[in-house]
């Protein structure tokens, strides 16, 4: 029987190949060997994306309280994007081995990382502690043929999305140069403090998918992210950003950055994240603050963020990796874990999430934490968790996130279903361990939900661009998304 089977799917493969390659193959052929019409199976998957989209811009209602200011801080840069392969050719490194480096100290390091994370499709980002050697690397890659400049820093990409809403006003406190503050939107409030005379540079080295260096080849389209980069990776604004916050009177405040002090060394993040968490305690409870995560590999850091910030903030947002990493840094759920496997398991990332809430967040009303909210994002699909009577309009919200991420990778302003593609699981649990549910996706109801005691889950799958123009950025404008169409509602803490 097997072997029927297996004669079965190579037939179908065949005729799969010699379709494509020669599509005026008569119907009747495929008929008459009793596989299915492959025009009729694409023109299938075609009016299931449509299906999704159309479904997703009928759930897009903003929120019956919007919010009108936001402030966000703190890290700014300019970003140097170029071919990671050609660019390390260009330096005369030659393919290798990939092996991953908490911090970059030579060009070795820096090809071996690329690797490392290129052959996992993986995005990461990592500090270069010699100067000398990446002012070198920077200027052969401003120099680099196709080389772009473009707003880079979490903090100035999440206020670029945020000021495409003309009724939002928005505070932006980093290292801001003359480079980065001509090519920000006018809409975007700068505090004379934040000024500064030269530019922080950050390299995004990117691939695509199916991209080949030597044997290492991309499963999918990434970037690999390094700088020397003193002002943000000392978050020398923070204190700019707090002091701005009375004048300011935000009704919404973004936090990120806290990735790039990992590579300054323990005994200075440990003091800034100190003063971190004091200076959030003097912003009113009324106030949700989001903090955006970002790679990271020190667990005793990573840590130290889910024990002393996430308590303070209200929200977070992050990737797979990030989400792992949290896990294994806390001995969370699933942290034997080394690393996800292809899509991330929907069961696995619900139990993550929901340890992070229980044990880190407001779960529990008697709870000193103000956590209530994660959005997670990975390539396929979007999660967000919320303890239940904070946040409202979340069916929206997570639609938006996904939205954006489908148009924005394509370079679009809307999702175009003939350069997208569905990679989501149509079916998955609600848990990786019993009890659990056991979940459909609906592409006419695409938003999935589902409850874990006091928690709700929100689950969309993502129309994945086919052919991504551009990937650095994307979290930060999902994150930012989700939060314009979402609702906070306070609750006194008694």
């Amino acid at each position: 029987m097997w072997r029927k089977a297996a004669a079965a799917v190579l037939l179908a493969l065949a005729v799969g190949f010699f379709y494509h390659s020669r599509p005026d193959v008569p119907e009747q052929v495929l008929q008459y060997l009793g596989l299915p019409d492959l025009k009729s199976f694409c023109q299938n998957q075609k009016d299931l994306e449509q299906t999704i989209s159309a479904a997703w811009e009928a759930l897009l209602t903003l929120p019956t309280r919007r919010w009108s200011r936001v402030a966000v801080g703190v890290n700014a840069c300019v970003d140097v994007v170029v071919s990671g392969v050609g660019l390390l050719q260009a330096l005369a490194l030659d393919p290798g081995a990939g092996l991953d480096h908490d911090v970059l100290r030579s060009k070795e390091d820096l090809k071996e990382a690329f690797v490392h994370f290129m052959e996992r499709g993986a995005a990461a980002e990592r500090f270069f502690s010699n100067e000398e050697v990446f002012q070198s690397i920077a200027r052969a890659a401003a120099e680099y043929p196709g080389a772009k400049l473009y707003v880079g820093g979490n903090a100035a990409l999440i206020s670029q999305k945020f000021a495409s809403y003309p009724d939002l006003m928005v505070l932006l406190c980093g290292p801001v140069g003359p480079k980065l503050h001509e090519m920000l939107d006018e809409q975007i409030v700068v505090p004379p403090e934040s000024l500064q005379e030269t530019d922080e540079f950050h390299l995004i080295l990117e691939y695509k998918a199916g991209e080949h260096w030597g044997s290492t080849r991309a499963p999918q389209a990434n970037r690999f992210i390094f700088s020397h980069d003193v002002s943000n990776g000392e978050m020398s604004s923070l204190e700019t950003f707090v002091a701005s916050l009375d004048e300011f009177q935000p009704d919404l405040v973004v936090l990120s950055g806290l990735h790039m002090m990992e590579g300054q060394g323990r005994a200075l993040w440990e003091d800034r994240l100190k003063e971190a968490v004091a200076a959030l305690a003097d912003i009113p409870k009324d106030v949700p603050v989001h903090l955006e995560l970002a790679s990271m590999t020190d667990r005793d850091y990573m840590n130290s963020i889910l024990q002393e910030v996430m308590p303070s903030v209200s929200s977070i947002g992050l990737n797979e990796q990030e989400l792992l990493f949290l896990s294994q840094a806390g001995s969370g759920p699933h942290a034997g874990l080394h690393t996800w496997k292809g899509i991330p398991d929907v069961g696995r990332v619900s139990d993550i999430l929901l340890w992070i809430l229980e044990h880190h967040g407001r779960s529990d009303p008697s709870s000193e934490s103000d956590l209530t909210r994660i959005h997670f994002h990975t390539l396929a699909y979007h999660v967000l968790a919320t303890v239940d009577g904070y946040w409202t309009n979340q069916v929206a919200a997570v639609a938006a996130g996904a939205r954006v991420a489908s148009s924005q990778a394509c370079g679009l302003h809307a999702v175009a279903v003939d350069k997208v593609e569905l990679k989501a699981p149509q079916e998955f649990f609600s848990s990786h361990s019993e009890p659990r549910q056991q979940l459909t996706l609906n592409p006419a109801e695409p938003v999935s939900v589902w409850h874990r005691g006091n928690i709700t889950f929100h689950m969309t799958p993502v129309l994945v661009c086919k052919h991504p123009l551009r990937t650095v950025g994307l979290g930060d404008a999902i994150s930012a998304e989700g939060l314009v169409y979402s609702e906070f509602q306070f609750q006194q803490h008694f």
